[in-house]
């Protein structure tokens, strides 16, 4: 338990930003894991829609820090990688 004034309303603010960051995290797993499923399944035009999209969270989760900046790119980059595979693989 907070001992003065100010630590009290730093908990407040840690509470308030955890959530946000918590549903911001959610959120992005969700659409990640929808962008991963089109891959899989081959569907080219679902993934490439999906990734505007996911691309867009994943940047401003890098610049908010809510996710280290490198992992975002890093992630961003391994979908692109993925995305192009299966395109390859649709145009054989």
């Amino acid at each position: 338990m907070p001992n003065s004034k100010s630590a009290s309303k730093r908990l407040r603010q840690n509470v308030t930003r955890r959530d946000r960051n918590r549903s911001v995290k959610s959120d992005l797993r969700t659409q990640l894991r929808k962008v991963r499923a089109a891959v899989a399944a081959g569907d080219v035009a679902a993934a490439e829609a999906g990734y505007i999209l996911v691309a867009k969270k994943l940047d401003r989760a890098g610049s908010r820090s809510i996710m280290h900046r490198n992992t975002a790119s890093r992630t961003k980059s391994r979908l692109q990688k993925a995305i192009k595979a299966v395109k390859q693989k649709s145009a054989e």
